[in-house]
């Protein structure tokens, strides 16, 4: 086995492929009895989650959800010299659910991370931790398994849970195939009963669920996470490979139950759209990126289709602070608050507390429905053509994306721009 200088992008928070795609094809040749073993899996598996995934999908929006507070979740990176910054912009967002990050290469600031984690529950957020790994840690188990016994040891008291490893299925972060990272993930199960401590994963990103039933069979997790990424196809009503957003979010609950044999609860524990015109500090190129507009009304319609579906318990969104894709660009000082951050923060104010209630599709487009202090509304938008829909009974208020206030009219112009609409 072969290592490999490990190189940090600091402007996309996300790792250089260093190793040569040489070295890494002949690595899969190799280790190709992996594959039939995650083949032998699916087979065994496959049959059942099918199942699982036809059920979710004739009942997923046809039974009421509470739409809990601690469904909405937001990352953020810690800022030196801007955590009271950080800390209020959180505020505003309405969030309480926080992650964060903590690298096993960063281990000597581990004092740095703490004070971050003592600040956020200090005011109120329940924060969780994502573990990252880099290639050195495969072959260091030991160091891997220090690392986590001083993070857990250190930061149970404030974490609700930990993510253990981090988009594995991406080279570039080291691992190079899933019975590598069933080794880190067992060094931290390892460690569960001695701090005390609730493990999240599997971490796998993208559509890449084959992955889970391998990997949940070899290591238990209290909580199963996806980074669950969409961005490739633009909008979350677009399909890949014939798999809408919603159709994707009902296969990995169904995988993960496959998995783990019980119905586990089910984290997007990451995901964004990445933005036009930002250069290097966006994390992909070409087609994931889009305007600000744009971000602002997928950010919505995914936490909608996703929490109003009865499969996801909770969403996170990377992240509040990044040039390339945050809700908030901290090139400027103060940092300026694109619109998705309003559109997040509105979209807290309005559907934490609520009961989502049915949903209905007028020419291909969505209306949710959702209850709250007695009153009935509705979130509208469409991923076609606006059309100015007739909703037939009186429409008492209207609120834009952003939290503005329109006029009310019983006719409202249906666009992708999500409106909440008062009866």
């Amino acid at each position: 086995m072969k290592s490999f200088k490990f190189a940090w992008n600091a402007l996309a928070d996300q790792p250089h492929n260093v190793a040569p795609r040489s070295e890494r094809t002949r690595h899969h040749f190799v280790h190709g009895r992996t594959y039939l073993s995650m083949l032998g899996s699916n087979l065994i598996h496959g049959f059942s989650a099918y199942g699982f995934y036809r059920r979710n999908r004739r009942t997923m929006y046809r039974a009421e959800v509470p739409i809990r507070p601690d469904m909405f979740g937001l990352a953020v990176s810690p800022a030196p010299g801007r955590m009271d910054e950080i800390l209020e912009l959180l505020g505003e967002t309405g969030a309480r659910q926080i992650l964060f990050r903590i690298p096993s290469w960063e281990k000597e600031r581990l004092e740095a991370f703490e004070d971050f984690a003592r600040a956020l529950k200090s005011r109120g957020f329940e924060p969780i931790i994502a573990l990252l790994q880099r290639r050195e840690d495969v072959f260091r188990l030991d160091a891997w398994s220090a690392f986590l016994d001083d993070v857990f040891g250190r930061f149970h008291r404030y974490a609700a849970g930990f993510e253990i490893g981090h988009a594995w299925n991406r080279t570039k972060w080291g691992v190079w195939d899933y019975t590598e990272y069933v080794r880190l993930a067992r060094a931290a199960a390892a460690l569960r009963a001695k701090h005390g401590v609730r493990l999240i994963g599997p971490a796998v990103i993208d559509f890449e669920f084959h992955l889970y039933p391998p990997v949940l069979r070899a290591v238990e997790f209290e909580i199963v996470s996806s980074l669950l990424y969409v961005d490739r196809v633009g909008a979350p009503e677009n399909a890949q490979y014939g798999f809408t957003a919603e159709m994707k979010m009902a296969l990995f609950q169904a995988m993960a139950e496959s998995g783990t044999g019980r119905r586990p609860d089910c984290w997007v524990t990451e995901f964004n759209w990445p933005l036009a015109g930002t250069g290097p500090y966006s994390p992909a190129s070409g087609k994931p990126n889009v305007g600000e507009e744009e971000q602002a009304d997928y950010l919505i319609r995914y936490y909608i289709l996703a929490l109003a579906s009865g499969l996801i318990s909770r969403v996170y969104w990377w992240q509040l602070a990044a040039p390339g894709y945050g809700l908030v660009d901290v090139r400027e000082r103060p940092g300026h608050r694109r619109p998705s951050f309003h559109a997040f923060r509105t979209m807290t104010a309005m559907l934490a507390g609520s009961v989502f209630l049915r949903r209905e599709r007028p020419r291909g487009g969505d209306v949710f429905y959702f209850g709250k202090g007695g009153r009935e509304f509705g979130v509208a938008w469409t991923n076609g053509a606006p059309w100015e829909n007739d909703f037939e009974r009186p429409v008492t208020r209207i609120v834009g994306r952003g939290g503005g206030e329109l006029a009310p009219s019983s006719r409202v112009r249906i666009d992708g721009h999500p409106k909440y609409i008062f009866f």
